[in-house]
This record gives structure tokens, C-alpha cells and sequence, in this order.
């Protein structure tokens, strides 16, 4: 039985007309299905945790298919309970769709489920957790303490710049009028150029730890960001990290650091080519576990979704505990 988890707002209202090709496709097919719609935050997680609690005593599986963005993917997996009796998979309909770029996804909504139902492909693959040791939101000039869940992700999770983006893309009366029109992506470009020229950079720590390796410690005097990724793509198609692998069990960790204004103008272009390692404050780590505590409070992001700031994160990866089908 396939379980369709939908989100009839993705790219801005555009979600529900792809749920409507998809349900025909179905339909003249004979396939068996159920479909959940998401009204408001929270949906995807409350249904994926009670259809994947719900696994047949006859052994028969639970196929749950994420109709929606990177977004809808990071929301329905916090749900996710029991993932050795669950399948998982997403067809595309955001506006980012790092993972269904990173993995080979049609974008075209029938054509990917076409071959979900046809020739599916599976791989076992890795589950991001993030930790917050401190958790804070912004009131006034000040912060409020705040208690934050573990957040799991598949894509990347990071700190700073990116994440700061997000929050204020998430945020931003013209994102939807800009995704009706396809021009998504200039919303987080002019907010981007916006927080590049505010003043004040955090300095950071990061503890790395591999596999049987000692801990590593790396200090940043003036942070940008650093991402955490266990796919290569993220912001949008941002290759940010050409040698993630989303089974090995490591995120590779690209930290951006005392670089200048102007040249990060010149840097983050060529992170769409992967041709961005050339540029001196821009490196490539890898490592299972990660500490990563900052001078001040910064956003934090999975998979591009921000639920708050913190100065104290923790970030490991669970090796190949999703079953992912596409």
C-alpha cells in the first residue's frame, strides 16, 4: 500500500495540481493508495509517525511517498517511527529538491512515479541528527532560552550565513508571489546579499570525531557558515560538498571562514561547479560526530528548515537506517 503524504502548498499552491496528475495517474493504473494532505506545520511528522507505527501484522510494508520539497521530506522524517519496516520516498514538488537532484529524481512529478511503481531503485541511507545543547529565539536585542527536539535531516544541516538565509526566506512576504512566477530562488539571492554586508562575524569550535580516529579540533575566527551534509547539493543546487556520500556514515562539512566580503562574491558562484575548495578560508572536513560551539547565538537549519538559534550544536550521523525508494 502506498501512502501519499501531501503538500497541496508546495511552490506555492502548485502541490495540490501535481497531487491532481498524480491521483489520476494512480487511478488509471489500479493502484492502491491512500492520501494525507498537510494543513498547517506539523501534519507531515504527526502522519508519517502513525502510519509507520501502523506496520501490518501480516509483514506487509508501509510505503510512505512524500509529495512536497525538501521541507515536506525533513517534516514527514521526523516522524518516521520503526524505518526497517518502512519505505520512504519523495517525489519532488518544491522548489529546491536538493535530494531528488542529488539522488537523479525526475522533476517531472509522473515520470518519478512512474519509475517509484516501474523500476524502483533502493538504497539504504543515512539519517542526520541534530542536537541542541542551547536553543534560543530573538526578543528585541536579546534571546529567550528555549527547549528544541533533536531534529534528524537527510540533506545538510549548518549553521550561520545558510541558515540565516532560510529563517528570513521562511519569513518573507514575496517568496510565494516570486515561486507563482518560477523566480523562487531570487528570494533567498536578495536576502542573501542583504546578511553578506551586515557587520560582526561569530567565531567557532569545531570537535570532530571519525571512525576509531582522535577528535579533531578546528577553531574559525570569523564563521560565514558551515554545512553538514550527507548529500552534495543543498540551497537550491549549491555543491557545496562533491564528496558527500549518503550511505558511508559521514557528513562532509564544508566551513566557509575569514573570508571577505567581495571575494565571497566571487566564491559562492562557483559552489554551483563544486570549484569553490580553490579559495583560501574555504574548507572540506569529514566526520561521524561533530561539536560545534560559537562565540554568539546563530541560526541553525535541516534540510533548509529553521526552528531556532543556538551557540552549542551537536551533529552525528545514524548509518543507512532509511529504506529509500525512487
Amino acid at each position: 500500500m502506498y501512502y501519499f503524504l501531501v503538500n497541496p502548498a508546495s511552490r506555492s499552491g502548485r502541490g495540490i495540481r501535481d497531487w491532481e496528475r498524480i491521483r489520476t495517474f494512480l487511478d488509471g493504473r489500479g493502484v492502491p493508495y491512500q492520501v494525507c494532505f498537510s494543513a498547517k506545520a506539523g501534519d507531515m511528522a504527526r502522519f508519517a509517525e502513525k502510519l509507520s507505527q501502523s506496520v501490518p501484522a501480516d509483514g506487509s510494508c508501509v510505503h510512505l511517498v512524500v509529495l512536497g520539497g525538501d521541507g515536506a521530506v525533513n517534516e514527514a522524517l521526523q516522524g518516521v517511527r520503526n524505518p526497517d519496516k518502512i519505505r520512504f520516498s519523495n517525489i519532488p514538488v518544491g522548489s529546491g529538491n536538493d535530494l531528488a537532484k542529488d539522488i537523479g529524481i525526475s522533476r517531472n512529478p509522473r515520470k518519478a512515479l512512474a519509475h517509484l511503481l516501474d523500476s524502483p531503485e533502493k538504497r539504504r541511507m543515512d539519517v542526520g541528527v541534530l542536537h541542541y545543547h542551547t536553543a534560543f529565539l530573538p526578543e528585541g536585542k536579546t534571546f529567550r532560552k528555549v527547549s528544541v527536539p533533536d531534529r534528524r535531516f537527510l540533506v545538510s544541516s549548518g549553521i550561520g550565513f545558510d541558515a540565516a538565509v532560510c529563517q528570513q526566506a521562511m519569513a518573507s512576504p514575496f517568496k510565494n508571489t516570486l515561486n507563482r512566477l518560477g523566480l523562487g530562488r531570487l528570494t533567498y539571492l536578495g536576502i542573501a546579499l542583504r546578511l553578506l554586508f551586515r557587520p560582526g562575524r561569530a567565531r567557532a569550535q569545531l570537535l570532530m570525531e571519525g571512525e576509531g580516529d582522535a577528535p579533531r579540533q578546528v577553531a574559525l575566527n570569523r564563521l560565514l557558515f558551515i554545512a553538514c551534509m550527507s548529500h552534495c547539493y543543498e540551497g537550491g543546487g549549491f555543491y557545496f560538498c562533491p564528496h558527500a556520500d549518503d550511505g558511508d556514515g559521514v557528513l562532509d562539512l564544508c566551513t566557509v571562514d575569514s573570508v571577505p566580503v567581495w571575494k565571497i562574491l566571487l566564491v559562492l558562484p562557483t559552489a554551483f561547479f563544486g570549484k569553490h575548495y580553490r579559495y583560501r578560508g574555504v574548507e572540506r572536513h569529514a566526520a561521524k560526530k561533530i561539536r560545534i560551539r560559537t562565540s554568539r547565538p546563530l541560526w541553525v537549519h535541516t534540510d533548509g528548515e529553521v526552528a531556532a538559534m543556538s551557540d552549542d550544536i551537536a551533529i552525528s550521523c545514524r548509518r543507512q537506517v532509511l529504506r529509500f525508494y525512487f
